[in-house]
């Protein structure tokens, strides 16, 4: 009869965390303006740091004709990626993704083929 009632205490003090879990999420789903690690844990898609002293934030990927970054492995950026719909027209050579230094601008793509 022990074991029925422990079982019982730790449901009772889990079921909260669990509930909360499904609501936002303890790691993913996080708002803008919140600590990430990995852009896939925000909403928006862009974990972002303002230099490589910073704290990476949650933050809204960037608008046409703001700068950006192309998407990249780290998933963490210093310019967020471009908002659906819009390329980011940058320097995509590796030398670029490694030194961090590849950024451009949003750009609709349909511009760019109307030239």
């Amino acid at each position: 009869k022990v074991l029925p009632a422990c079982l019982l205490l730790a449901l009772l003090l889990l079921a909260p965390a669990l509930s909360a879990q499904n609501e936002r999420g303890l790691v993913f789903d996080l708002d803008v303006g919140e600590l990430c690690m990995q852009s896939a844990q925000c909403k928006s898609g862009c974990c972002h740091r303002r230099n490589g002293l910073s704290l990476a934030r949650c933050a809204p990927k960037a608008a046409e004709f703001q700068d950006c970054s192309p998407k990249n492995i780290y998933g963490v950026y210093y310019k967020c990626p471009c908002e659906r719909g819009l390329t980011c027209d940058a320097d995509k050579t590796i030398v670029g993704s490694i030194t961090n230094s590849n950024f451009g601008l949003c750009k609709d793509p349909q511009d760019l083929y109307r030239r």
